[in-house]
């Protein structure tokens, strides 16, 4: 899937670049669907509310007993996220696979969209103690949002060639930021007026919920419009599911300082994500703050974001992007400690957190991913990309099984915040011991000059 495929499946007759503007177009139209659903949905209101579910469902103990397993009603949001990247990793090669065999990603793509936005729409319907059916719609929106987000990503390759892909890919990422900035706005004014709407809190909520699933379907139609299939290469069409990911893993074993990377990555992403997913039920539950005060929060870090990364690419261009993810580590440990002695019911202060949040989140992850793309052999992008999404999943299971365990031995979300820093220490560990430079040139890419 390298610039050659732009050439060739140009439609016939067609301009090629104003066709790939066309699908680029249409491209970042995928993203402005689904993060509603990362922001809105498991960012925001369905942590804390399917956390107050299984509260209303548990024993005098405080346990809910799913399969008759005894899992503390405060850890079950976690061990559900949890449990959703487990399935999105066995099911994301297969997916693969068959799309690369086939050429046909767009009915997949379409096929993972509609069932993350089915599931995420169906969430409308719980309340009461229904806390099995939240975690039955978590688990299989989230798996498929990752399907479909391994899918989605696979056709940068095919729509942009390599001095457009850091343009294209950031279009496609802020389309994401202001989406989710936008519906959280409507969100706010829902939830904070949903006396004067004529609603219960519970019943507000479960309309933002469920709005985010008809947002995510709605906007899906551009890009399944847009975008267009590419007929497979025959080389592409020989290895099923797991033996693909096999091979792909084999070949980086012949470049180890690759692998290292991606390990490195693997660990402080996976404290990320957590963080991401598990601040609101550290504030509601915690620090006692209510839903319109971590709306405004996720807010404020939707729109630092973007400065940070802004901000962050600068600093790459001046001390290198390694130095400066290294740097953003420390950032990512400094405000994690801080939020281990934030006081409850002080808002305030929580918006510093979630302040620090911003600035370094958008940063970490776009210059992970740029720093990644020169330790990619040549002709190889799409296979190491795919594996590079799919390891991302794939780790990010073990910050929420480390954050529910410790809150269930300790019973305190402050011990489980604060565990998370683990991740960010040895992330920085395994990256310092990076040469990057040496990786860079044993992948058979130019050195730049600062890297």
């Amino acid at each position: 899937m390298g610039t050659d495929t732009l050439r060739t499946d140009a439609a016939d007759g067609a301009d090629p670049a104003a066709e790939r503007r066309r699908e680029q177009r249409g491209w970042y139209f995928y993203d402005w669907a689904c993060s509603v659903y990362s922001t809105s949905v498991l960012t925001v209101f369905l942590g804390p509310y399917l956390t107050s579910v299984a509260e209303s469902a548990a024993d005098a103990d405080g346990y809910v007993h799913p399969l008759g397993i005894p899992v503390r009603a405060g850890s079950f949001f976690a061990y559900s996220v949890s449990l959703s990247v487990i399935v999105a990793v066995l099911v994301m090669p297969l997916v693969g696979a068959a799309a690369d065999r086939s050429g046909r990603k767009k009915p997949l793509l379409a096929a993972a969209a509609y069932t993350g936005a089915a599931a995420t729409t169906a969430m409308f319907f719980l309340d009461g103690d229904r806390y099995l059916l939240g975690g039955l719609l978590l688990v299989v929106a989230n798996a498929a949002q990752s399907v479909a987000m391994m899918l989605y990503n696979s056709y940068l390759p095919q729509i942009a060639p390599p001095e457009e892909r850091d343009a294209v890919s950031s279009r496609g990422w802020a389309f994401g930021y202001a989406a989710g900035s936008l519906v959280l706005i409507v969100n706010l004014v829902l939830y904070t007026g949903h006396d004067s709407f004529g609603l219960s809190e519970s019943a507000a909520v479960r309309i933002c919920l469920a709005s985010a699933g008809l947002w995510w379907g709605a906007f899906a139609l551009i890009p399944l419009r847009r975008l267009r299939d590419r007929r497979a290469a025959a080389r592409e069409a020989a290895l099923p599911g797991f033996r693909q990911l096999a091979a792909t893993v084999r070949d980086m074993r012949r470049r180890p300082l690759t692998l290292a990377f991606l390990l490195a990555y693997l660990v402080y992403n996976d404290g990320i994500q957590t963080v991401i997913s598990q601040a609101s039920v550290y504030g509601s539950e915690e620090l006692d703050l209510g839903q319109s005060t971590l709306i405004v929060a996720v807010l404020l870090v939707q729109v630092l974001a973007v400065v940070g990364a802004l901000a962050l690419g600068r600093l790459a261009r001046r001390y290198g992007a390694k130095r400066t993810i290294l740097g953003s580590l420390v950032a990512w440990t400094v405000t994690l400690a801080a939020g281990y002695f934030l006081p409850a019911g002080a808002p305030g202060w929580f918006f510093v957190l979630a302040a620090g949040i911003g600035l370094v989140l958008g940063g970490s992850q776009a210059l992970s991913r740029s720093l990644f793309s020169h330790l990619v052999p040549p002709g190889k992008e799409a296979e190491y990309f795919s594996a590079y999404e799919l390891s991302d999943r794939g780790m990010s299971w073990l910050g929420p099984l480390l954050f529910g365990l410790t809150y269930q031995l300790t019973g305190s979300y402050r011990d489980a915040i604060i565990s998370l820093v683990a991740f960010f220490v040895i992330g920085f560990v395994l990256l310092a011991r990076v040469p990057v430079r040496r990786a860079i040139g044993d992948a058979g890419n130019p050195v730049p000059e600062r890297i």
